[in-house]
């Protein structure tokens, strides 16, 4: 006896078939996906970095290059949000390689932290480096104009390599010193060169006449010979009473007032490096409009002022000069 054959038990039959067959294919099919997606929060995220072709940004062309000791100072222009990077410590380069790591340094404080270079930029203007929206913060730079900074490539090590690459913050650099900073900002133009700054005089040494020892005394001439006169005849020796005689007093200097000189040991943005110099060096932190000023002093005379000048000085803060109040 045959059984009646429904129509659509064929079409069932056919569905729960492709039905099984897809899904012992799924499996297949997101494992051959994830080999696809490249591992970027681990040390393969820094893999393969790349140079590229060379290209021209208003009219100046750039060759991109490893260069292992990169060191150049210029300004940092901020990197548009739209771009991207605004979750990132990162920046933008036209030379170096991408990915690779850099120390940037504010000239203005002299902040330092680590950034990572993920792109090609800036690509318009004579800026040095485009820095993220985070990078900017940071830093401390002020505004969204250019700042004078400071380019070094270094080789982080790997926990650090890993903050940046998931978007966390690497731990901030020593500040550099006044005196590298000094250095740096007058390589950039921003401070007068080391044979123009001023020079301190004294008024005790401005009141000096400028002489100077001859290296050998001159030679009397000769006197010419004379006859010999005829001595005189010997007076009466009289009897006079000596006249008392005064000592003479030396003149007396006047007094310098006290307070006048002061040790100018620098000039800081930042309130904290002002007072870790101003414990450094041995001084006091004044603040001056957006600046704080760090000082020794006073001192009632020069020479106490000139080693105050020395004190500050052997601290390292190279810059430093002798002030009138």
């Amino acid at each position: 006896m045959k059984l009646p054959l429904n129509r659509n038990s064929g079409a069932l039959a056919l569905a729960i078939v492709l039905a099984l067959g897809a899904g012992l294919a799924q499996p297949a099919t997101a494992r051959g996906r994830k080999a696809l997606v490249p591992d970027v929060s681990g040390p393969a995220g820094d893999y393969p970095v790349t140079l590229g072709d060379p290209f021209v940004v208003d009219g100046v062309t750039y060759t991109p290059a490893d260069t292992l000791n990169y060191d150049a100072v210029g300004n940092a222009v901020p990197m548009a949000p739209e771009d991207g990077a605004a979750a990132r410590i990162s920046g933008a380069h036209r030379t170096l390689p991408v990915p690779s790591y850099v120390e940037v340094t504010s000239l203005s404080s002299g902040r330092t932290i680590l950034v990572r270079i993920d792109r090609r930029g800036p690509m318009s203007g004579n800026g040095l480096v485009a820095l993220s929206p985070m990078a900017w913060d940071q830093l401390g730079l002020p505004g969204d104009a250019s700042a004078p900074v400071r380019v070094r490539r270094v080789n982080p090590p790997e926990p650090e390599r890993a903050l940046l690459r998931t978007g966390q913050i690497a731990p901030k650099r020593m500040d550099t010193p006044p005196g590298l900073l000094a250095a740096l900002r007058r390589k950039l133009g921003l401070e007068p060169p080391v044979g123009d700054l001023p020079v301190t005089i004294h008024p005790a040494e401005a009141a000096a006449p400028a002489t100077r020892p001859l290296a050998k005394p001159l030679a009397k001439p000769a006197p010419a010979a004379e006859e010999p006169k005829p001595k005189p005849a010997p007076k009466p020796q009289v009897a006079v009473a000596p006249k008392p005689v005064t000592p003479s007093q030396p003149p007396k200097r006047p007094a310098v007032a006290a307070g006048r000189f002061y040790v100018q040991i620098g000039a800081f943005s930042q309130r904290a490096n002002a007072e870790a110099a101003a414990h450094k060096a041995g001084g006091s932190v004044v603040q001056a409009g957006s600046l704080w000023r760090v000082r020794s002093g006073p001192f009632s005379t020069g020479d106490e002022a000139d080693r105050g000048l020395a004190k500050a000085r052997a601290a390292g803060y190279a810059t430093a000069r002798i002030v009138r109040d």
